[in-house]
């Protein structure tokens, strides 16, 4: 899968969003795992841009596409919540903490930590591998004699793109 640093805001995104949910197939198949229709529906309306998106954002989005299909009725918070939990599991999205919204893993291939850099300008996200800052900072935690049970980065600034118009 393509791992691109804060794509362009006017890039083909459609390739962005068949690679995902290619690799998503790839993935769930390798590991016994069921990609069922609304879980890649959930995926696609997460991948559908770089910035993150609430489960209430996929809620409505899920609902105003099932409508267009002639299915009636809002989708039910709980089967959202448990789409996007299988996603998580399988390191197919991201929880975004400070956001409380997801976005779509970019290698997940492997399970890691993400770590992100979110643009505070278009709300874009890009993830980093961070393996390396998970030693050292478990390795600083631990000669302290502190127990690490969680770790988060996420640092805010002003992407690429959006540079110019921040200053």
């Amino acid at each position: 899968m393509t791992d691109i640093a804060f794509p362009d805001h006017e890039h083909d995104h459609d390739s962005c969003v068949a690679d995902a949910l290619s690799v998503a197939e790839t993935v769930c198949t390798q590991r016994g795992a069921r990609l069922t229709d609304l879980r890649r529906a959930v995926l696609e309306l997460v991948w559908e841009s770089h910035a993150p998106i609430g489960a209430y954002e996929v809620i409505d989005k899920l609902s105003r596409v099932r409508a267009e299909d002639g299915v009636a009725g809002r989708v039910a918070p709980p089967t959202v919540y448990r789409a996007l939990d299988f996603l998580m599991e399988h390191g197919l999205v991201h929880r975004i903490e400070s956001l409380n919204s997801f976005v779509g893993c970019t290698h997940p291939e492997s399970p890691h930590r993400g770590y992100f850099l979110i643009c505070e300008t278009c709300g874009c996200a890009h993830e980093l591998k961070g393996g390396h800052l998970d030693a050292g900072l478990k390795d600083s935690a631990r000669a302290l004699g502190f127990a690490v049970n969680r770790i988060t980065i996420e640092v805010a600034g002003v992407c690429p793109d959006c540079t110019p118009a921040a200053s």
